[in-house]
């Protein structure tokens, strides 16, 4: 009898094992890197301390993924995206689509046969090719407005992020559809809609309905950069805020749990123009999100896995110039815009006016005589409007060099205005967590991700 029961507990505690956590949040940051990760702490440290560390370096498995594509060592979002969602490399470029046009099925279709609620935050354009590899299928990532009809006919239950400019009529100023509006439809299929930077009030204050589905976007194209949205757009959500109501709005749709997957988009576009302040801050935006996730994960530890991935690194960052020029982040705490998102617009050719913005909004004050020398000629390339893309990776010439001598002030150098082939490492905690863990492709984080529902 004794041993009867023992096997029946064991067989019990097996099932219990093997079965898939109620609750799956998976956190992709765009563009993070080693580097990223590591700076972002560091900065954070020095008002806090040495012992602080970002919720997502916090936790108790950690891992290092390959990430390369078919036809390319140095991937794109587009396969990177498609290996963590459905477990299979593809090109570049290419969204859930082998090379042989193959469509692939993703965790979150896994996941929504299942019966799970499902949510897709970003904040790029929710079309881009992160978010889109687990929704859509489409041989380019830049079929943006086919991505966009995918959405609309997902039936996931969260939506959010920006680029409304792929799902409104093309009368609508800054559309980029050449027919009408995909929301009426979306509306008479459940979705309560948010459209436009003026709704993100309404948004926060929404209180979820198990009727109703949720459609969100917030901004013509991406969403701010977060230090943009620190300083000058106050108004919009931040990643926390949306990734806090996506849990509430998906608790509200299903009892019986939900998958999440939360991109932090805007990383990478802040590495991409070399902007250190930019990937700082877009990185802690994102670490924020986690710590929203790591809130939920408390109150129900015996359901829930959080993985935490990159897709790639951008930007190939690297921190210090030997021991002689070692890291100064403290000159970030004077910056307050985007190098991409704010300065970039800032030169109109006057040039008293542009220095005199680059002391107030990034403290590039006292410059030495080789910095105004590198910012007058940056000037004089702009005002001839010279080719910018060899020395400037095709960012405006004073935006760039601007962001060069901060950089050098804080010990930092970017190598790169492009992907690196560089891995990327991985955190993750809860029921099931130890499988995501050690040494893998970026592959083998999809397939573990699409065992918990196939």
């Amino acid at each position: 009898m004794k041993k009867l029961l023992s096997g029946v507990i064991f067989f019990w505690v097996s099932v219990m094992a093997l079965a898939a956590p109620k609750y799956v949040f998976m956190f992709i940051g765009d563009g993070l890197g080693a580097s990223q990760r590591q700076m972002a702490e560091y900065f954070v440290q020095q008002d806090k301390g040495d012992d602080y560390k970002l919720t997502m370096n916090k936790m108790p498995v950690a891992g290092l993924n390959t990430t390369h594509s078919v036809n390319n060592l140095v991937t794109d979002s587009g396969a990177a995206g498609t290996a963590l969602a459905t477990g299979e490399k593809t090109n570049n470029g290419m969204i859930a689509v082998l090379p042989n046009g193959i469509e692939l099925k993703s965790t979150l279709d896994y996941a929504q046969e299942a019966g799970k609620a499902i949510g897709v935050i970003s904040t790029t354009r929710i079309t881009h090719a992160t978010p889109a590899a687990y929704v859509a299928k489409n041989i380019s990532r830049g079929n943006e407005n086919e991505i966009a009809e995918d959405f609309s006919k997902s039936n996931v239950d969260f939506i959010a992020g920006g680029g409304y400019r792929h799902f409104v009529s093309s009368s609508t100023t800054g559309s980029k559809r050449e027919d009408g509006s995909l929301l009426t439809e979306m509306r008479n299929n459940g979705y309560k809609t948010f459209i436009g930077e003026t709704s993100s009030k309404d948004f926060i204050n929404y209180k979820p309905s198990k009727n109703e589905k949720v459609f969100a976007a917030l901004t013509l194209s991406h969403l701010p950069y977060e230090v943009d949205r620190m300083n000058t757009q106050k108004d919009q959500p931040s990643l926390a805020d949306i990734t806090n109501k996506g849990i509430e709005v998906l608790q509200a749709r299903d009892k019986d749990g939900f998958f999440m997957v939360v991109e932090g988009g805007r990383i990478d576009h802040a590495s991409h123009a070399n902007d250190v302040a930019g990937t700082i801050y877009d990185t802690l935006a994102f670490d924020k999100s986690i710590e929203v996730a790591m809130e939920f994960y408390d109150k129900h530890k015996e359901d829930t896995l959080i993985v935490v991935a990159g897709d790639h690194e951008t930007g190939g960052l690297g921190m210090g110039y030997g021991s002689g020029k070692p890291l100064d982040l403290d000159v970030i705490k004077n910056v307050k815009v985007s190098i991409n998102g704010t300065l970039e617009k800032m030169y109109t050719g006057d040039r008293q006016k542009y220095m005199k913005f680059l002391e107030t909004n990034l403290g590039l004050n006292n410059l030495t005589s080789d910095e105004r020398s590198r910012m007058i000629s940056a000037m004089d390339a702009e005002d001839k409007n010279v080719d910018n893309e060899s020395l400037y990776g095709g960012y405006n010439p004073t935006a760039i060099a601007a962001s060069h001598i901060l950089n050098e002030r804080a010990g930092v150098g970017f190598t790169t205005f492009d992907h690196t082939g560089s891995q990327i490492p991985l955190s993750a905690i809860g029921q099931g967590s130890e499988a995501f863990g050690g040494f893998k492709d970026n592959t083998e984080i999809g397939k573990e991700m699409i065992k918990l529902y196939n």
